[in-house]
Protein backbone atom coordinates (compact mmCIF):
# COMPACT_ATOMS: atom_id res chain seq x y z
CA UNK A 1 0.00 0.00 0.00
CA UNK A 2 1.13 3.55 -0.80
CA UNK A 3 -0.16 6.13 1.69
CA UNK A 4 -0.26 9.78 0.57
CA UNK A 5 1.23 12.39 2.88
CA UNK A 6 2.06 16.10 2.85
CA UNK A 7 -1.51 17.00 1.93
CA UNK A 8 -1.55 20.49 3.41
CA UNK A 9 -4.76 21.52 1.66
CA UNK A 10 -6.70 18.25 1.69
CA UNK A 11 -8.24 16.02 4.37
CA UNK A 12 -10.59 13.06 4.32
CA UNK A 13 -12.92 14.04 7.18
CA UNK A 14 -15.08 10.92 7.24
CA UNK A 15 -16.28 8.03 5.11
CA UNK A 16 -19.32 5.78 5.19
CA UNK A 17 -22.47 4.53 3.50
CA UNK A 18 -20.91 4.65 0.04
CA UNK A 19 -19.59 8.22 0.32
CA UNK A 20 -16.56 10.27 1.37
CA UNK A 21 -16.46 13.69 3.01
CA UNK A 22 -13.46 15.81 2.03
CA UNK A 23 -12.03 19.16 3.05
CA UNK A 24 -10.52 20.49 -0.18
CA UNK A 25 -8.79 23.77 0.55
CA UNK A 26 -11.46 24.77 3.05
CA UNK A 27 -14.41 23.69 0.87
CA UNK A 28 -16.27 20.60 2.11
CA UNK A 29 -17.33 18.16 -0.61
CA UNK A 30 -19.36 14.97 -0.41
CA UNK A 31 -18.73 12.47 -3.18
CA UNK A 32 -19.78 8.84 -3.77
CA UNK A 33 -17.22 6.06 -3.39
CA UNK A 34 -18.36 2.49 -4.13
CA UNK A 35 -15.62 0.95 -1.98
CA UNK A 36 -16.88 2.64 1.18
CA UNK A 37 -19.17 -0.15 2.42
CA UNK A 38 -18.98 0.70 6.14
CA UNK A 39 -21.03 3.18 8.16
CA UNK A 40 -20.11 6.80 8.90
CA UNK A 41 -17.96 7.43 11.97
CA UNK A 42 -19.01 11.05 12.59
CA UNK A 43 -22.41 11.84 11.04
CA UNK A 44 -22.40 15.31 12.64
CA UNK A 45 -19.60 16.39 10.26
CA UNK A 46 -21.64 15.85 7.11
CA UNK A 47 -22.58 19.43 6.31
CA UNK A 48 -20.89 19.95 2.92
CA UNK A 49 -20.78 22.90 0.58
CA UNK A 50 -21.63 20.58 -2.32
CA UNK A 51 -22.81 17.00 -2.85
CA UNK A 52 -22.36 14.92 -5.98
CA UNK A 53 -25.34 12.67 -6.69
CA UNK A 54 -25.07 9.79 -9.11
CA UNK A 55 -27.83 9.19 -11.64
CA UNK A 56 -29.37 5.75 -12.14
CA UNK A 57 -28.92 6.25 -15.89
CA UNK A 58 -25.20 7.09 -15.62
CA UNK A 59 -23.29 10.21 -14.77
CA UNK A 60 -24.72 12.51 -12.13
CA UNK A 61 -24.82 16.12 -10.97
CA UNK A 62 -23.66 18.43 -8.21
CA UNK A 63 -26.00 19.98 -5.65
CA UNK A 64 -24.60 23.20 -4.19
CA UNK A 65 -25.79 23.69 -0.62
CA UNK A 66 -23.63 26.61 0.52
CA UNK A 67 -22.03 29.58 -1.16
CA UNK A 68 -18.63 28.62 -2.60
CA UNK A 69 -16.23 29.81 -5.34
CA UNK A 70 -16.47 28.46 -8.86
CA UNK A 71 -12.86 27.34 -8.50
CA UNK A 72 -10.21 27.68 -5.82
CA UNK A 73 -6.62 26.72 -4.97
CA UNK A 74 -5.33 23.77 -2.99
CA UNK A 75 -1.75 22.87 -2.01
CA UNK A 76 -0.75 19.20 -2.10
CA UNK A 77 2.76 17.90 -1.43
CA UNK A 78 4.25 21.35 -2.06
CA UNK A 79 2.44 21.78 -5.39
CA UNK A 80 -0.51 24.05 -6.11
CA UNK A 81 -3.62 23.19 -8.10
CA UNK A 82 -6.79 24.87 -9.22
CA UNK A 83 -9.78 22.71 -8.30
CA UNK A 84 -13.47 22.89 -9.12
CA UNK A 85 -16.42 20.49 -9.27
CA UNK A 86 -16.67 18.95 -12.73
CA UNK A 87 -18.90 16.39 -14.39
CA UNK A 88 -18.48 12.74 -13.37
CA UNK A 89 -17.70 13.87 -9.78
CA UNK A 90 -14.04 14.84 -10.41
CA UNK A 91 -12.47 18.02 -9.00
CA UNK A 92 -9.30 18.28 -11.11
CA UNK A 93 -6.82 16.53 -8.84
CA UNK A 94 -6.28 13.12 -7.25
CA UNK A 95 -4.67 13.74 -3.82
CA UNK A 96 -3.69 10.09 -3.34
CA UNK A 97 -1.20 10.53 -6.20
CA UNK A 98 0.96 12.55 -3.79
CA UNK A 99 2.56 9.19 -2.91
CA UNK A 100 3.77 8.94 -6.52
CA UNK A 101 4.74 12.60 -6.74
CA UNK A 102 7.12 12.17 -3.82
CA UNK A 103 8.58 9.05 -5.46
CA UNK A 104 9.04 10.87 -8.77
CA UNK A 105 10.81 13.81 -7.15
CA UNK A 106 13.03 11.59 -5.03
CA UNK A 107 14.13 9.40 -7.94
CA UNK A 108 14.90 12.41 -10.16
CA UNK A 109 16.86 14.30 -7.49
CA UNK A 110 18.81 11.21 -6.43
CA UNK A 111 19.77 10.44 -10.05
CA UNK A 112 22.04 13.49 -10.09
CA UNK A 113 21.46 14.04 -13.81
CA UNK A 114 19.06 15.71 -16.22
CA UNK A 115 16.00 13.49 -16.62
CA UNK A 116 13.43 13.50 -19.42
CA UNK A 117 9.96 12.20 -18.53
CA UNK A 118 6.93 11.30 -20.64
CA UNK A 119 3.56 11.72 -18.88
CA UNK A 120 0.68 10.00 -20.69
CA UNK A 121 -3.03 10.57 -19.96
CA UNK A 122 -1.54 13.44 -17.98
CA UNK A 123 -4.82 15.10 -16.88
CA UNK A 124 -4.18 18.35 -14.97
CA UNK A 125 -0.50 17.63 -14.50
CA UNK A 126 0.22 16.36 -10.99
CA UNK A 127 3.05 14.06 -12.09
CA UNK A 128 4.24 16.73 -14.54
CA UNK A 129 4.55 19.31 -11.76
CA UNK A 130 6.37 16.85 -9.50
CA UNK A 131 8.96 16.09 -12.19
CA UNK A 132 9.40 19.74 -13.17
CA UNK A 133 9.88 20.76 -9.54
CA UNK A 134 12.75 18.26 -9.34
CA UNK A 135 14.44 19.72 -12.44
CA UNK A 136 13.33 17.25 -15.10
CA UNK A 137 12.07 18.06 -18.59
CA UNK A 138 8.58 16.72 -19.34
CA UNK A 139 6.45 15.91 -22.35
CA UNK A 140 2.86 16.07 -21.10
CA UNK A 141 0.28 14.31 -23.32
CA UNK A 142 -3.50 14.25 -22.97
CA UNK A 143 -6.23 13.91 -25.58
CA UNK A 144 -8.27 16.73 -24.01
CA UNK A 145 -7.10 20.26 -24.81
CA UNK A 146 -9.02 21.57 -21.80
CA UNK A 147 -6.99 19.35 -19.46
CA UNK A 148 -3.73 20.57 -20.97
CA UNK A 149 -4.79 24.19 -20.47
CA UNK A 150 -5.67 23.37 -16.87
CA UNK A 151 -2.24 21.76 -16.44
CA UNK A 152 -0.56 24.93 -17.77
CA UNK A 153 -2.50 26.97 -15.22
CA UNK A 154 -1.36 24.65 -12.44
CA UNK A 155 2.25 25.03 -13.57
CA UNK A 156 1.97 28.81 -13.39
CA UNK A 157 0.30 28.55 -10.00
CA UNK A 158 3.15 26.34 -8.74
CA UNK A 159 5.83 28.74 -10.01
CA UNK A 160 6.83 26.38 -12.84
CA UNK A 161 5.60 28.34 -15.87
CA UNK A 162 9.15 28.65 -17.23
CA UNK A 163 10.10 25.01 -16.63
CA UNK A 164 11.06 22.73 -19.52
CA UNK A 165 7.72 21.20 -20.56
CA UNK A 166 5.80 20.53 -23.77
CA UNK A 167 2.00 20.13 -23.64
CA UNK A 168 0.71 17.87 -26.39
CA UNK A 169 -2.97 17.35 -27.24
CA UNK A 170 -3.02 13.96 -28.92
CA UNK A 171 -4.05 10.33 -28.72
CA UNK A 172 -1.45 8.85 -26.36
CA UNK A 173 -0.74 5.65 -28.27
CA UNK A 174 -0.48 7.45 -31.60
CA UNK A 175 1.97 9.89 -30.03
CA UNK A 176 4.09 7.03 -28.64
CA UNK A 177 4.31 5.39 -32.07
CA UNK A 178 5.36 8.69 -33.67
CA UNK A 179 8.02 9.15 -30.98
CA UNK A 180 9.37 5.71 -31.89
CA UNK A 181 9.68 6.74 -35.53
CA UNK A 182 11.37 10.00 -34.51
CA UNK A 183 13.89 8.11 -32.41
CA UNK A 184 12.93 9.99 -29.24
CA UNK A 185 13.83 8.41 -25.89
CA UNK A 186 12.83 9.10 -22.28
CA UNK A 187 14.43 8.29 -18.95
CA UNK A 188 11.06 7.93 -17.20
CA UNK A 189 7.46 7.22 -18.19
CA UNK A 190 4.26 7.73 -16.20
CA UNK A 191 0.78 6.79 -17.37
CA UNK A 192 -2.70 7.05 -15.87
CA UNK A 193 -4.92 5.32 -18.45
CA UNK A 194 -8.72 5.48 -18.27
CA UNK A 195 -10.92 2.40 -18.14
CA UNK A 196 -12.73 3.45 -21.29
CA UNK A 197 -12.54 6.29 -23.75
CA UNK A 198 -13.04 7.44 -27.33
CA UNK A 199 -10.57 9.19 -29.59
CA UNK A 200 -9.87 9.73 -33.28
CA UNK A 201 -8.25 6.30 -33.38
CA UNK A 202 -11.33 4.53 -32.02
CA UNK A 203 -12.45 3.14 -28.68
CA UNK A 204 -9.99 2.67 -25.81
CA UNK A 205 -10.63 -0.30 -23.51
CA UNK A 206 -7.99 -0.77 -20.84
CA UNK A 207 -8.26 -4.58 -20.88
CA UNK A 208 -7.50 -4.65 -24.62
CA UNK A 209 -5.28 -1.64 -25.17
CA UNK A 210 -3.08 -1.18 -22.11
CA UNK A 211 -0.61 -4.00 -22.69
CA UNK A 212 0.20 -3.00 -26.32
CA UNK A 213 0.71 0.58 -25.13
CA UNK A 214 3.06 -0.44 -22.31
CA UNK A 215 5.00 -2.62 -24.75
CA UNK A 216 5.40 0.27 -27.20
CA UNK A 217 6.34 2.67 -24.39
CA UNK A 218 9.10 0.31 -23.27
CA UNK A 219 10.79 0.89 -26.64
CA UNK A 220 11.02 4.63 -25.80
CA UNK A 221 13.17 4.15 -22.69
CA UNK A 222 16.79 5.27 -22.76
CA UNK A 223 19.71 2.97 -22.01
CA UNK A 224 19.70 4.32 -18.44
CA UNK A 225 16.02 4.42 -17.50
CA UNK A 226 14.96 5.74 -14.11
CA UNK A 227 11.37 4.57 -13.57
CA UNK A 228 8.10 3.51 -15.19
CA UNK A 229 4.76 4.02 -13.38
CA UNK A 230 1.30 2.70 -14.29
CA UNK A 231 -1.69 4.00 -12.34
CA UNK A 232 -5.14 2.47 -12.56
CA UNK A 233 -8.59 3.38 -11.28
CA UNK A 234 -10.32 0.55 -13.13
CA UNK A 235 -12.50 -1.50 -10.79
CA UNK A 236 -11.45 -5.13 -10.84
CA UNK A 237 -8.06 -4.52 -12.46
CA UNK A 238 -5.60 -5.70 -9.83
CA UNK A 239 -2.27 -4.01 -9.26
CA UNK A 240 -0.80 -7.46 -9.89
CA UNK A 241 -1.97 -7.15 -13.50
CA UNK A 242 -0.13 -3.86 -14.10
CA UNK A 243 2.86 -5.25 -12.17
CA UNK A 244 2.98 -8.22 -14.54
CA UNK A 245 2.88 -5.92 -17.55
CA UNK A 246 5.99 -4.13 -16.28
CA UNK A 247 7.70 -7.46 -15.60
CA UNK A 248 6.95 -8.71 -19.11
CA UNK A 249 7.73 -5.51 -21.03
CA UNK A 250 10.73 -4.01 -19.19
CA UNK A 251 14.25 -5.19 -18.36
CA UNK A 252 14.81 -7.04 -15.12
CA UNK A 253 14.54 -4.65 -12.19
CA UNK A 254 12.64 -3.85 -9.00
CA UNK A 255 8.85 -3.81 -9.36
CA UNK A 256 6.52 -2.77 -6.56
CA UNK A 257 2.76 -2.48 -6.71
CA UNK A 258 -0.15 -1.83 -4.40
CA UNK A 259 -3.15 0.26 -3.46
CA UNK A 260 -3.00 4.06 -3.28
CA UNK A 261 -4.68 5.18 -0.07
CA UNK A 262 -5.63 8.28 1.88
CA UNK A 263 -5.77 8.54 5.68
CA UNK A 264 -9.02 9.53 7.37
CA UNK A 265 -8.71 12.30 9.96
CA UNK A 266 -8.55 11.17 13.61
CA UNK A 267 -9.10 7.55 12.60
CA UNK A 268 -7.30 4.34 11.68
CA UNK A 269 -9.54 4.03 8.62
CA UNK A 270 -7.77 4.23 5.24
CA UNK A 271 -9.57 5.10 2.00
CA UNK A 272 -8.48 2.98 -1.01
CA UNK A 273 -8.11 5.10 -4.17
CA UNK A 274 -6.90 3.04 -7.11
CA UNK A 275 -3.62 1.24 -7.63
CA UNK A 276 -0.09 1.90 -8.83
CA UNK A 277 2.79 -0.21 -10.11
CA UNK A 278 6.37 1.10 -10.27
CA UNK A 279 9.42 -0.29 -12.04
CA UNK A 280 12.99 0.86 -11.54
CA UNK A 281 16.30 -0.76 -12.56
Amino acid sequence: MFLASGLKGYTVLDTGDGEKLEDVGGIILQRPDPQVIWEKSRPELWRPHAVYERSNTGGGRWHFLKKMPERWTVELAGLKFYVRPTGFKHIGVFPEQAANWEYIRRRIVESGRKISMLNLFAYTGGATLAALSAGASVVHVDAAKSMNEWAKENARLSGLADAEVRYITDDCHKFVLREQRRGRRYDAIVMDPPSYGRSDSGVWKIEQNLFPLVKDCAALLTDEPLFFIINSYTTGLSDVVTRNMLVKCLPKGKVESGVLALPQKDSDVLLPCGTTSRWQP
